[in-house]
Formats: structure tokens, sequence, C-alpha cells
């Protein structure tokens, strides 16, 4: 009796074995690539605090709780879209990558998409920010995530006019980020009652901004709105502050402005800026829960929205995968993502529409005084919510080919 029990007891194990290996077998395998800047003017915004946040997103997930096994890959694009598409193409074609994430520069974020395309893989842009990747450049691969240009120049642009100040001088990085930021803040300025007094083109990444502030200076216009992004943006407000733009009574407007970007400025000479964001990381319990948890791992440093950005939307893919069991069509994934309601700590719940739009409200801030700041990175006040039906394009007019035309 006690033989045959014992061999029972070891046919059980034997069998509880089995299936554990079964279905440890059966796991679904996903990796991601997070591509971005890791060395230049948005290395800041971007860079390793995207791997952080993407890391961040599995464990909260529980990815492999719920059946994925997933690996998190990065590599630095340089901002330039012959890299960038070598990479891509390399992830897609040798290494296995089912998703890239984050990808700044606009023209790097157009090239990717397009790969994403062509392999039937998934794009998450959070770094990108041109409308047309949900325009005329949407794709069924790719979901546009964090912010876009014409979010950007809808908010700052028009909330400064309204404001007073009504004829505008944009000073552009010269590449299709800064082209569609000027574009759709031009659109938002003239529909609000304001006028733009003209532009100057810089190269991009930039240096030297000083004859492009004199341009500004000349101009006598009320706003010089900065059309351009990190390190770049860095520059041009300090340069403009050195030449007395503010003093002037001119106002600045940083039409893309990340905390990250105030902190290196400082609050001396960024007070007053008005700027929109998707995400500050002391808005509510939420989101400074998700920003300690980050800056424990990146030397004190918060989060910005990019990272945001990058976190909510692996954690939706992972929804995704983790109901279709595959990751291999990349347009089901995303066909899935926009079926499903998104749903995180971060942007709370939102929706994903036809063209690849995430929704979800918007927020415009203005950049404290240094006696209102209460700490290192206590840098905004809260001006006003835009609420996501009225923070993004109306889908009809973006000309997304994905878009039933009415």
């Amino acid at each position: 009796m006690t033989d045959t029990m014992t061999r029972l007891t070891r046919l059980a194990a034997t069998a509880v074995c089995a299936l554990a290996a079964s279905a440890a077998g059966a796991q679904t395998a996903v990796k991601f690539g997070v591509l971005n800047d890791r060395s230049g003017v948005y290395a800041d915004i971007t860079g390793e605090g995207s791997v952080v946040a993407t890391r961040l997103a599995v464990e909260d997930f529980k990815a492999a709780e719920k059946g994925l096994k997933v690996e998190v890959v990065s590599a630095d694009h340089q901002n330039k879209p012959d890299i960038g598409s070598n990479i891509a193409r390399t992830w897609f074609d040798q290494d296995g990558v089912d998703a890239i994430l984050d990808v700044p520069t606009s023209s790097v974020g157009l090239a990717v998409s397009g790969i994403a395309k062509e392999k039937n893989r998934v794009f998450l842009n959070s770094g990108s920010g041109t409308s047309d990747l949900t325009g005329r450049s949407c794709s069924p691969n790719t979901i546009s995530w964090t912010y876009d240009t014409w979010a950007l120049g809808n908010g700052t642009g028009a909330a400064m006019t309204k404001r007073g100040g009504n004829t505008w001088f944009f000073v552009t990085a010269d590449y299709a980020f800064g082209t569609a930021l000027e574009r759709d803040a031009t659109e938002a300025i003239k529909k609000a009652g304001g006028t733009v007094a003209g532009s100057v083109r810089h190269p991009f990444p930039g240096q030297d901004f000083s004859s492009f502030m004199l341009q500004a200076q000349a101009s006598k216009a009320k706003v010089v709105g900065f059309a351009n992004a990190g390190g770049d943006t860095i520059n041009s407000i300090k340069q403009a502050s050195e030449f007395g733009l503010v003093q002037g009574g001119q106002s600045l407007a940083g039409l893309l402005i990340f905390v990250t970007d105030i902190k290196s400025l400082g609050l001396q000479t960024a007070q007053g800026l008005v700027l929109t964001e998707p995400f500050y990381w002391d808005r509510d319990e939420a989101s400074r829960a998700f920003a300690r948890r980050f800056a424990e791992r990146m030397g004190g440093k918060m989060p910005s929205a990019v990272h945001a950005g990058v976190y909510s939307s692996a954690i939706h893919y992972m929804k995704a995968v983790a109901e279709l069991k595959d990751t291999k069509d990349g347009a089901a994934v995303v066909a899935k993502m926009k079926a499903m309601p998104t749903d995180d700590p971060i942007f709370g719940k939102g929706a994903v529409r036809q063209d690849g739009r995430k929704l979800h409200d918007m927020y415009l801030f203005e950049v404290k005084k240094p006696a209102e700041s209460k700490g290192e990175w206590d840098l905004y006040k809260t001006l006003a919510t835009i609420p996501a039906a009225e923070a993004w394009r109306p889908m009809a007019e973006g000309g997304c080919p994905l878009v039933p035309k009415t």
C-alpha cells in the first residue's frame, strides 16, 4: 500500500511539473524596443528614462502572471532618420522586436511608422510630436500616445492669444516637428483672433541662437513662440533672456516644454512661461507615486511627459497581447488596443481613436516664480484643464486615410 501511494505521489508530482512546464512554455514572448535619443538634445526628456518607464510598466502589469514573457532592449537613433530606420529594420527582421516605443524627433518617427507598417509590427509613439502621424501619415500599426503639435498649438497658442498676446513671432526648429508645430500653432492663433508677424528657422540641433533672437526682438511681436524642443528650447530661452526680450515687453511661449527643461533653465529664467503638457509629476497622488519610483532609479530626476506616455502605452499594449496571446500580427494588436478602453494610473481612463490618437486631458501650466516654489521639482501651477474632447484635432479634419469620409 505504501509503495502504491509513493508511486501515485510521484506520478502526481510529475504531472504537476509537466503542467507547470507547459504553462511556462505557453507564455507569449513580448520584446519591446525603446528607440530614442540617449546622448543628444532630447536625452533628458527621453533617453534612459524611457527604458526605466517601460520596465516599471512590465512590473506593474505583472506580465509574467498574465502569461507574458517580456524583454526590453534599447538603442540611440541620434536624431537621424537613417540610423533610426536601420535600427528599426534590424530589430524587426533579425532581433524579434514586436513593438518600438518612444522615438523622439518626428522625422525619425515618421520613418519608423512606415517600417512598422511594412513589417506588420507596432510603433507606440510617445516622443514624436508631429500631428501628421494621426493625419495624412497615419498607419494601422501606429498609435500616438502622449502629445502632438495640434494639441500644443491649440493649448498654448490659443490660450496666450486670448490673454492678450495677439501678435506672434516663431523661432522654429528646421525639421518635421518644428514646421508642424509652427503650422498647427499658427492655425490656433488665427482662430483665436491673433496674427503671426513672422518666423525664422534654425538648424537642428542648434547652438547659437543670437541672430534669431535679434530677429524676434525686431519683430515687436508680443509673443515669441519657440517651436522646438529639448536642448534647443533650453538654449533659445536662455539666449532670449540674455538679449532682454522679456525686459523689453515681449512674452515667451515654449510650445513644447517638459518639466526637465524647466529644471535645467531654473525658475529665475523660466518663471511665467505658459505651456501645455499632458502630465506633471505632482498633479495627483497617482502621478506622485509613479514619479517617486521613477526617481529612485533615475538619480532623483522626475519623469517627463514622454516617460509617462511610454509607461502608459506599454501597459495598454500588454493588455491587448494578454488577450490575443500573440504579437505577430501588429495591425491586429493595434486594432485590439483601439477596441479596448485605456485605463492606467498616469492618464486615467481614455480611448484610442481610429486614426491612432490616444485621448486624454491636457493641462495648461504656468512656471512658478522662485518664491512660489516649495521644492527642487515644484515647478508648475495649473491654469486650466483642457478636456480630451477639446484637446485634440477633430478626427475628420486630420486627413487620415483610415477614417471613412463622411
